[in-house]
């Protein structure tokens, strides 16, 4: 796969990824968008980037945007613009969100009904005891699993802090979780690890993550080590 891009780049079929510059307690990460094709041909655009006029332009050009899908409660800082921009977009949310974003309407909240729209190609499967109130998304045209903070594969970073950083939090150079949401990250371990299962169970082969460069190959082992340490029941 080309190197991410500022504007859309293919990954697979029906799945499109923008990546983004984002600055977190002094660490230089890029953040990824996922578009998603629905069955119905609309768009579902996952853990929104900046709205510039050119990405605008990419994703409409393959697309109407239906909806907007906060992961979690990390993951949407930039949804408000998007959801002005797009005001038919229907907005997934956890919930809480509303609190962060006090001017967005959200229309559905995670683990409420399922959608019609979406059901025919997205399997929705909520990580339980996660504090982040993440949601994964199974994308079954594909087989790509796309989430936002369960694992990060940031590289070899350049910058000296993000570097470090990486490198005390055990993702440096590999697909892994930082050690400071594994100590902070979880109300319930039990359920995370129940969570996580029911991911593995699932057919996948390509795995898009919130941080740095998603997996064409290898992606359900990659998620499985970075769960070792999680113990089951």
């Amino acid at each position: 796969m080309t190197e991410l891009r500022e504007w859309l780049v293919s990954f697979a079929d029906g799945v499109w990824l923008s990546a983004a510059p984002v600055v977190f307690l002094g660490l230089r990460l890029t953040t990824t968008m996922t578009v998603l094709r629905l069955a119905d041909g609309s768009l579902l655009v996952h853990s929104p980037v900046p709205l510039t006029p050119e990405r605008r332009a990419a994703v409409e050009a393959i697309g109407p945007v239906a909806h907007l899908y906060a992961p979690n409660l990390l993951h949407h800082r930039w949804i408000e613009e998007w959801s002005a921009a797009f005001p038919s977009a229907k907005v997934h949310a956890p919930t809480g969100l509303n609190k962060k974003h006090e001017r967005l309407r959200v229309d559905r909240i995670h683990g409420g009904p399922s959608d019609p729209a979406l059901a025919p190609s997205i399997e929705e499967i909520p990580i339980l005891g996660f504090r982040a109130l993440e949601t994964a998304i199974l994308y079954r045209p594909a087989q790509t699993l796309v989430v936002a903070e369960l694992i990060q594969n940031i590289g070899r970073p350049e910058h000296r802090w993000t570097a470090t950083y990486a490198r005390a939090m055990g993702f440096y150079a590999q697909p892994a979780l930082s050690r400071a949401i594994r100590w902070t990250g979880f109300a319930d371990r039990g359920a995370a690890r129940r969570s996580i299962d029911v991911l593995l169970e699932r057919s996948f082969d390509r795995l898009v993550m919130g941080h740095g460069q998603p997996l064409v190959e290898g992606a359900r082992e990659a998620l499985a080590r970075a769960y070792d340490w999680l113990p089951r029941d």
